[in-house]
């Protein structure tokens, strides 16, 4: 078994997976307090469908020979979501632990020759798409550290803010990575016309990011966007793009608010999807971890990985 955990240096497509959360909620109906997929890992039955999710994104991987980064369900596992579920610390700790433990039994059974990292997901502390109260880059710090030193404990690879709104968040999350050791990848939401919710573009984000950090993550991603929403902000072959590794987007092309209005799931196109992807390489020179969010599953997942083998990376 290949337990390699450094980040992969080939140019192949690393694969990441898709939008667990919606596939949760709206292919297997299960009820998801909060958006919380994290108090799933304390069931075995909880336990049983995680494994099923991140199975086919493993199986995905291996049929093409790539590296993959499988992300923990801890999205919403920091203390104030926790909290409105009734789990103190304790309790959140002991299922942050057993949700990275999940993806570790998937890696436990890993055969193929690429590397399997395990990330930890961070998400926002408030809504993720309507920034409300924000906080200071050193509050950010001090409010995610928890979160990331149970997942440092628990063994995770890397982290992964994940769904980021605004810099000084990001910052922080950054921060309480490096105090962990762990390397840290930094991944914007960006609105309908390109922009962060904060209002700041791409390039001001990850600059900004850079700045604050001394350029400490390994790379920045986008999530929870549909590629018609930024593809006009990327296409200027600025150097900044050098440094966009990921790209997690979203099968609907709807916006944010009108997404959280949805009752039924918009599954998009995942060939047009996939096709977008290998579109924007062009712009996107390291783009490497390529995976969904919302809305997306195992078949756009498939989709993309083997638009990108066929292209020739």
């Amino acid at each position: 078994m290949n337990h390699n955990t450094s980040w992969p240096t080939t140019s192949t497509a690393v694969i990441t997976d898709g939008g667990l959360e919606t596939w949760l909620v709206f292919l297997k109906g299960q009820d998801l307090p909060a958006f919380a997929a994290y108090p799933l890992a304390g069931t075995p039955e909880g336990r049983a469908l995680l494994t099923e999710y991140y199975e086919h994104y493993s199986a995905i991987a291996a049929r093409h020979d790539a590296s993959v980064v499988l992300e923990a369900p801890t999205w919403r596992a920091n203390p104030e979501w926790a909290a409105t579920l009734g789990h103190d610390l304790e309790t959140l700790a002991e299922l942050i632990r057993q949700g990275v433990a999940v993806v570790q039994d998937v890696r436990s059974r890993w055969s193929a020759s690429g590397s399997f990292l395990v990330g930890g997901t961070v998400g926002p502390r408030g809504d993720g798409y309507v920034l409300g109260a924000t906080m200071t880059a050193d509050e950010a710090e001090w409010y995610h550290t928890f979160q990331v030193q149970q997942m440092a404990a628990a063994g995770v690879d890397s982290i992964t803010a994940l769904t980021m709104g605004y810099v000084e968040e990001a910052v922080g999350i950054t921060r309480a990575a490096r105090a962990v050791g762990l390397p840290a990848i930094v991944s914007y939401t960006l609105e309908t016309d390109g922009r962060l919710p904060s209002g700041v573009t791409l390039g001001e984000a990850i600059a900004a990011t850079d700045a604050a950090t001394d350029g400490y993550p390994t790379h920045y991603m986008i999530n929870c966007a549909h590629p018609t929403h930024f593809e006009h902000a990327v296409a200027g072959g600025e150097s900044w793009l050098g440094r966009i590794g990921g790209l997690r987007a979203n099968a609907s092309t709807l916006s944010h608010a009108e997404l959280d209005e949805m009752e039924v799931l918009d599954d998009g196109d995942p060939a047009d999807l996939a096709a977008r992807y290998v579109q924007l390489r062009a712009a996107l020179p390291a783009l490497q971890v390529v995976g969904g969010c919302c809305g997306t599953d195992e078949r756009h997942v498939a989709a993309i990985a083997a638009a990108w083998h066929h292209t020739g990376a």
